[in-house]
């Protein structure tokens, strides 16, 4: 069992998209994980990119970056509908877990990439 799974199962356990996500990842090799990492790295950087060059939110790149995070959550883990990822969005600036991982890249990049998904 991982670090955070008590968490998890306590916070979305009774959830669909956690249901779905189980029986997705259960049948993930090791390869498969390492691969569902790069399309989320990639995401991310496309979020750096454009916070790095100042775009506003609304811009293709911006918007290019939101779409190609919830593209890999879908693909690799659940449905993740614009609703969920905004959800997602609030946890990147409120848990200091997420924040740290955004903010760990760029300084701002947390609420940067909050704020481009709430753009949506």
């Amino acid at each position: 069992m991982g670090e955070y799974d008590n968490e998890i199962q306590e916070r979305w356990g009774s959830t669909d998209a956690y249901k779905q996500s189980q029986s997705k990842s259960s049948k993930y090799s090791k390869e498969d994980f390492e691969a569902a990492k790069v399309d989320q790295e990639a995401a991310t950087e496309l979020f750096v990119y454009a916070f790095g060059n100042s775009l506003p939110l609304d811009s293709e790149k911006t918007k290019a970056a939101v779409l190609a995070h919830r593209d890999a959550i879908t693909k690799w883990f659940y449905d993740c509908s614009v609703e969920m990822q905004k959800s997602l969005a609030v946890m990147y600036i409120e848990d200091p877990r997420f924040k740290e991982y955004y903010d760990g890249r760029v300084r701002g990049l947390a609420q940067y990439v909050h704020d481009a998904i709430q753009a949506q």
